[in-house]
């Protein structure tokens, strides 16, 4: 009889189960497939209105202006220290910020030597003057002995050379004098005029020499505000035109009137200087700091008045997308200025027009867009 071959028990259930996870793994795949297709985009990008926000133009008047930078200075302003002696400094009696009126003591110079020349200079005058006297009262003596016979000629000439010679010595005596008593006038530091002390820079025990500042004295009862500007300026600069002044130091904004304007141009940077006086009754304005002059010139024109960041601006043309419906036009307008953060372009872009500020950077003209007035 013929041979069987073995059956092994539970293989009809393997089978199944074996069929039954391929079935399994083809109904998970399939279902991954429909959710990937599901989620697919099949709507062109372009064809999607892109978000953006946009702002309305406003009328404006415009006028042409310039800024430029310059530096607030006292209106008068010394350096005060000795002129002809050299000698330690024996007392500084100020510190910056102190008032101080015209005459006021600010130093004195340890200046004994000069003290005992001047002594020694006027005794010798006062002793050339008897000499110069004696000779004078000789030579008029003399004069009469000429006249009734008893004196040469000679004499009488001799007589009155010598009193003129004297007299020539008294009179260089004394200007050696004068020099000395300013040499210990030199000694005591005066304020020159009404102010207040800038700087101290010299303290008791240093040795001083003419031409050695001690103390500065500043008066800014009045300031001047100085700039130069470009040469082409010229006209713009013109005195008594009103300006605004900001004061970087201290916040102020100041009006004025260009008081004075230099009549030629720096011959190495061809720019132009002019200056503004401010008065400063309360030392209010800080002086030696930075201001900004703002100068307007020429007759106001219509504008139209839009954000800085709403436009690229190149040269005299500013680009703008404004919203039109649905849509978004790229368009360029001549640019009047600057003012700030705005920017006035000429009126062919209509007040009121809706003009993108932001979502720009991606557009084209002609596309659709979803529009949201900016807050």
């Amino acid at each position: 009889s013929a041979e069987m071959s073995p059956r092994w028990p539970g293989t009809a259930f393997l089978s199944s189960l074996i069929v039954l996870g391929a079935v399994c793994a083809l109904g998970a795949g399939g279902a991954l497939v429909l959710r990937a297709e599901a989620k697919t985009n099949r709507v062109a990008l372009s064809a999607k209105p892109r978000p953006v926000s946009y702002v309305e133009a406003k009328p404006a008047q415009y006028r042409a202006s310039r800024s430029y930078v310059g530096t607030l200075h006292p209106w008068v302003e010394a350096s005060v220290g000795p002129q002809l002696v050299s000698a330690y400094v024996d007392s500084v009696l100020v510190r910056p910020g102190a008032k101080v009126k015209r005459g006021d003591v600010l130093a004195t110079l340890d200046c004994r030597n000069a003290s005992t020349s001047l002594s020694a200079v006027a005794m010798q005058a006062r002793a050339i003057e008897a000499r110069q006297k004696a000779v004078e009262d000789e030579a008029l003596r003399t004069q009469k002995l000429l006249d009734g016979g008893y004196a040469s000629t000679n004499e009488a000439e001799q007589a009155l050379a010598q009193s003129a010679a004297e007299a020539a010595q008294l009179e260089a005596q004394r200007a050696t004098l004068a020099h000395t008593s300013l040499e210990v006038g030199d000694c005591v530091l005066r304020a020159p005029f009404d102010g207040e002390i800038g700087d101290r820079l010299v303290d008791p025990g240093a040795f001083a020499r003419p031409g050695t500042a001690i103390v500065s004295v500043i008066d800014r009862s009045t300031v001047r505000f100085a700039a130069d500007v470009p040469e082409i300026d010229f006209a713009v600069v013109t005195p008594d035109v009103p300006v605004r002044i900001h004061v970087d130091a201290s916040g102020q904004d100041l009006e004025g009137r260009i008081a004075r304007r230099s009549p030629h141009a720096d011959r190495d940077v061809r720019t132009v200087h002019f200056e503004v006086d401010l008065p400063n009754p309360d030392r209010a304005i800080p002086v030696d700091t930075t201001g900004e002059v703002r100068i307007e010139f020429g007759d106001p024109v219509a504008a139209t008045q839009i954000p800085l960041y709403a436009a690229t601006v190149r040269g005299a043309r500013a680009a703008v997308f404004t919203v039109d419906g649905e849509l978004v036009h790229a368009r360029t307008f001549a640019v009047l200025g600057e003012i700030g953060a705005d920017l006035f372009v000429d009126q062919g872009l209509a007040p009121g027009s809706r003009v993108v500020t932001e979502g720009r950077a991606l557009l084209s003209d002609g596309d659709r867009v979803a529009s949201a007035k900016q807050p």
